[in-house]
C-alpha cells in the first residue's frame, strides 16, 4: 500500500551564503514543496510514496521530474503540460534578520491545472494514507476544487487523510484560509498544526506569536488541539511541532500528538540549524512512515520530531535521511537533547 501526496512541486533560487536577494548576481537551483518533499522523504524511508502534479513539459519540468525519481518517489501519476514551473526565490536569514521567500507561482502548469485532469479512483488505488498541505488549495481554485475531490474519492474508499495545515500569508489571507480549509478538514483523520497555523486556518487560539516562546504555551496548544477534535470529530489526532527561536538559527524544538484523551510530547532539542525549510514536511513524512509500520504513539511523536531537527542540517528542501540516521538522533545522549 502507497502514500499519495498532491501538490506543486517549484524550483527553488536561493541567494549565495546570505546575501539578500536584492544582492544577488546568481542564484543555487535546487526543487521542492511541501508534498514533493513529505514525499520524498517517505521514499527515503523507504515507503512506496507518490507525487500527484502537474509539470510543463520543458527541460525545467523535466529536471524537477529527475529530481524526484532520483530518491525513489512515484512519478507515474504526475501530468505533463502547461506553460511553466512555479519559482521561489531564498534568502537564508541570520541571527535577528528572518529568512526570506519570494513567490513566483501563478499560472504555473500546476496552477492551471484542472479537476477533471485528475482520475483520482485510479491514482488512489492501493493507497492508504493521502496527504496534502494548506499551502496546495491556496494555490488557486481550480486547485482547491481537486483537493476536494481527492478527499471525497478518500472517504469513498476509506483512505487515512493527513494534513499539515501549513499557512502561508503570502498566499491568501486568514478569512480565505479558514473558509476553505474548515470546508476541507471534515475529511481530515490526521491533522498536523504548529504555530500561526490553528488560529490563521481554522480560527482557533493556540499560539500568541511570540516566537521566543512557543514551548512555553504548551498548555495553549493543547487545548487547541483538543478544540480541533471537538469541532472535527472524524479528526482523530492532532500533532504539532513547538518552537522557541532564540534567532534565526538557534532554538528548542519539541512535539505534542494527540490521539483520543490522551497527550505525547518529546524531550526537547536544542538546535542550531543550518536551513529550517522542510523541517515540517520532514515531520509529515516521518509521522506517515510511523502510521504506516504501526508504531505506539510515543515512539511516532519521538521519530517525527527527530526527523524534523534533523531537517535543520541538511541543505535544500529534501530530508536525505534514512531510518537508521533518525533512530541515531533519537537515541542521542548529546547535550543538544533535554530529557
Amino acid at each position: 500500500m502507497k502514500a499519495v501526496t498532491f501538490g506543486e512541486i517549484m524550483l527553488r533560487l536561493k541567494t549565495p551564503e546570505y546575501l539578500r536577494i536584492v544582492q544577488a548576481q546568481n542564484f543555487e537551483a535546487s526543487y521542492g514543496g511541501a508534498e514533493a518533499n513529505v514525499a520524498a522523504g517517505l521514499a527515503m524511508l523507504k515507503e512506496e510514496a507518490a507525487l500527484v502534479t502537474k509539470l510543463p513539459d520543458n527541460p525545467v519540468g523535466q529536471a524537477a521530474l529527475n529530481e524526484l525519481r532520483r530518491y525513489g518517489t512515484d512519478t507515474t501519476h504526475i501530468l505533463s503540460g502547461g506553460k511553466r514551473l512555479g519559482i521561489y526565490y531564498f534568502e537564508k536569514g541570520n541571527n535577528i534578520r528572518p529568512t526570506n521567500v519570494v513567490y513566483d507561482r501563478a499560472d504555473s502548469a500546476f496552477a492551471c491545472s484542472k479537476p477533471d485532469e485528475y482520475d483520482w479512483d485510479q491514482i488512489l488505488e492501493d493507497t492508504d494514507i493521502f496527504f496534502f498541505s494548506g499551502v496546495t488549495p491556496a494555490v488557486s481554485e481550480s486547485v482547491k476544487e481537486t483537493v476536494l475531490d481527492a478527499l471525497r474519492c478518500c472517504k469513498r474508499k476509506g483512505i487515512e487523510v493527513v494534513c499539515d495545515l501549513n499557512y502561508r500569508a503570502k498566499m491568501w489571507d486568514k478569512n480565505t484560509a479558514q473558509c476553505v480549509m474548515r470546508e476541507l478538514m471534515p475529511y481530515v483523520t490526521l491533522c498536523i498544526a504548529n504555530d500561526e497555523d490553528f488560529e490563521a486556518s481554522l480560527g482557533i487560539h493556540a499560539f500568541d506569536g511570540e516566537m521566543s516562546r512557543g514551548i512555553e504555551q504548551i498548555d495553549t496548544y493543547r487545548e487547541g488541539m483538543q478544540e480541533i477534535t471537538r469541532q472535527f470529530p472524524n479528526c482523530k489526532a492532532v500533532a504539532s511541532v513547538l518552537r522557541s527561536m532564540h534567532t534565526v538559527e538557534d532554538g528548542d524544538w519539541m512535539a505534542i500528538y494527540l490521539i483520543g484523551d490522551q497527550f505525547y510530547e518529546t524531550p526537547v532539542h536544542h538546535v542550531h540549524s543550518l536551513e529550517a525549510v522542510g523541517a515540517g514536511d520532514a515531520f509529515a513524512a516521518a509521522l506517515i512512515h510511523m502510521l504506516k509500520k504501526k508504531e505506539n504513539p510515543q515512539y511516532t511523536i519521538d521519530f517525527s520530531i527527530a526527523a524534523s531537527v534533523l531537517k535543520l542540517m541538511i541543505q535544500h528542501d529534501f530530508n536525505i535521511v534514512t531510518e537508521e540516521d533518525i533512530i541515531r538522533v533519537m537515541k542521542s545522549n548529546d547535550i543538544n537533547l533535554q530529557r
